[in-house]
């Protein structure tokens, strides 16, 4: 059915009036005027607290905003995927990664999705308690000590991040490694440094046919062989995987086999068997957790009101500065190093999710869709890319996400983290004008003339918009209530914007181009150019010329 453009809607007329009426007004003069701006433009959710007070809005720009939401259907169409219904229309697929942390799942489809998520949770549970007891004993009987998970995109993204965040509950006697690059550096860096048998390896493939993940896993497969020989594999080998076939052909058992489903996207897939290296890192009890602050995101999601909907309101703001703005970037910036693989993940989240041209009709859309993701750990971030956000020509909103528990140990450190959080976004929206820093440097005894030189150096403009979310500590509920949060935003946004935010159709043609490449790369003969561009066709030759030799133990 056609909907009609996001710029034909009446509230988004009225947004492009209101927006022209406010956009020049400074946040600094906003704040000045109203002190009770930031509990007014605040909320709790799912033990997450989100300050949106640093934003150029106003109070009927979210009410304008709110109307926009209903008036592209936002809660029908999230009642619509709550339900299982297929919105992922051009696979014609359930999109239902909430029901993977839903306590009581109900059906979709006619199937018992319910049951089938907690059949493979407790055979999870089962697996990574003896592997964590020492009781999974590798093929000469030691207990093992190294998981290395094999995957590429959701696969990897997820379990790397969220291991990485929850260092601190992870299992004192294991090590986690991710590999997900088919340049072979990755794992030439890697296996070395491991011991064959004490190491397990997770290949992580829905249909176990991903070019890139096999490749990595036929050489460790390999790799161990080599060491422990073949009978080994059933040992040091599992598969998160729906192809039983081809897993059952790698050497793995099926019984070493973690299933799940079409209707779990890649990208929302950690809550599946694809974070079964969670679940060993941080034990099954964590990984329930983890899966009830998700569900609890789920829960405020679905039934708070777009005005006080923390996920509703990060996606309307952001659409307030891509369509409005025009901001063709958002930077994350977390305030907590263990959170280091966070901005990567929401990138691919966010843009294989919404950076899309077409919109679910078929047609192609007018305004802009997902922008540019991109950050970095402060503080970091602000010796490196921080004065663009200072003083730049582009507008960048940012969002800054910190932990409030001051760890036991350095704790001056968290204090100084935090103090450098709350500044930077105090610093963006302030700014400072030049008369200030005259002020400031005539105090310092600098004659007229260098001040007036220095000062429109170092004056900013400031009204750099922000948002700050604050966990409560580090623990796995906080990290599944962030992930949700971020995860239904860029569903709103979708919804929105009329775009299918599930599909991801624009990955492929490189796909499908890499395997003509790769056969002309390999051939013994010089392969033909047809079809080739005088670029690509030129780029062959000239690697097929420089290339030694191929190594016969180069997997097929």
């Amino acid at each position: 059915m056609h909907q009609p453009s996001l710029q034909d809607c009446l509230a988004f007329h009225a947004l492009q009036l209101h927006h022209r009426a406010i956009a020049g007004r400074q946040m600094r003069s906003l704040f000045a005027d109203d002190p009770a701006r930031f509990s007014r433009l605040s909320l709790d959710a799912a033990g997450l607290f989100l300050d949106y007070s640093k934003n150029r809005i106003v109070d009927e720009t979210i009410t304008l905003l709110c109307a926009l939401a209903r008036e592209r259907g936002v809660g029908a169409q999230r009642e619509r995927m709550f339900a299982g219904e297929k919105i992922n229309t051009t696979e014609e697929r359930a999109v239902l990664h909430v029901a993977l942390r839903a306590p009581h799942a109900g059906g979709a489809d006619g199937s018992e999705v319910g049951a089938q998520v907690q059949a493979v949770l407790m055979r999870m549970r089962d697996f990574s308690d003896r592997v964590r007891r020492g009781a999974w004993l590798g093929a000469s009987g030691k207990a093992l000590t190294s998981v290395v998970n094999i995957g590429i995109g959701g696969s990897f993204l997820g379990p790397k991040m969220a291991c990485h965040a929850l260092r601190k509950q992870r299992h004192p006697g294991l090590d986690f490694h991710f590999i997900s690059n088919v340049d072979a550096s990755e794992l030439d860096a890697l296996l070395p440094r491991l011991d064959p048998h004490t190491t397990l390896f997770i290949v992580a493939s829905k249909t176990f046919s991903t070019a890139e993940t096999m490749m990595n896993a036929q050489s460790a497969r390999a790799w161990l062989v080599g060491h422990c020989g073949a009978a080994a594999i059933a040992r040091h080998f599992v598969a998160v995987s729906t192809n039983r076939e081809a897993v059952t052909a790698f050497g793995i058992d099926a019984a070493n086999m973690f299933g799940f489903w079409d209707w779990v996207g890649g990208r929302y897939s950690v809550w599946s068997a694809v974070g079964l290296p969670v679940m060993l890192a941080i034990g099954a009890d964590g990984f329930g957790q983890f899966l009830a602050g998700a569900h609890a995101m789920d829960t405020h999601f679905r039934t708070a009101p777009l005005e006080a909907n923390m996920p509703v309101l990060l996606a309307l703001l952001g659409i307030w500065y891509r369509n409005l703005f025009g901001c063709s970037t958002l930077s994350i910036a977390p305030y907590w190093q263990d959170l280091q693989y966070l901005p990567g993940y929401l990138q691919q989240l966010d843009m294989e999710s919404n950076g899309k041209h077409v919109a679910l009709d078929g047609s192609t859309v007018t305004l802009a869709t997902a922008p540019v993701i991109w950050g970095d750990v402060g503080t970091n971030g602000q010796h490196a890319y921080f004065q663009l956000l200072h003083q730049g020509t582009e507008l960048v909103p940012v969002d800054f996400i910190t932990v409030l528990q001051e760890p036991k140990q350095l704790g001056a450190h968290h204090k100084a983290l935090l103090a450098n959080c709350f500044a930077q976004s105090a610093a963006l929206m302030r700014g400072r004008t030049a008369g200030e820093v005259a002020d400031e440097l005539r105090a310092q005894g600098m004659a007229a003339d260098r001040i007036a030189a220095l000062a429109p150096h170092r004056a900013f403009d400031g009204n750099r918009p922000s948002n700050t979310i604050l966990l409560p500590e580090m623990t796995p509920h906080a990290l599944g209530a962030l992930i949700a949060l971020y995860e239904h935003k860029v569903f709103v946004q979708g919804v929105v914007w009329g775009i299918n935010s599930f599909d991801q159709w624009g990955v492929e043609l490189g796909k499908a181009l890499a395997k003509d490449v790769e056969a002309a790369l390999r051939a013994t003969a010089e392969p033909a150019a047809a079809g080739q561009d005088c670029s690509t066709a030129g780029l062959v030759a000239r690697a097929r010329a420089s290339a030694a030799p191929a190594d016969a133990t180069d997997p097929p």
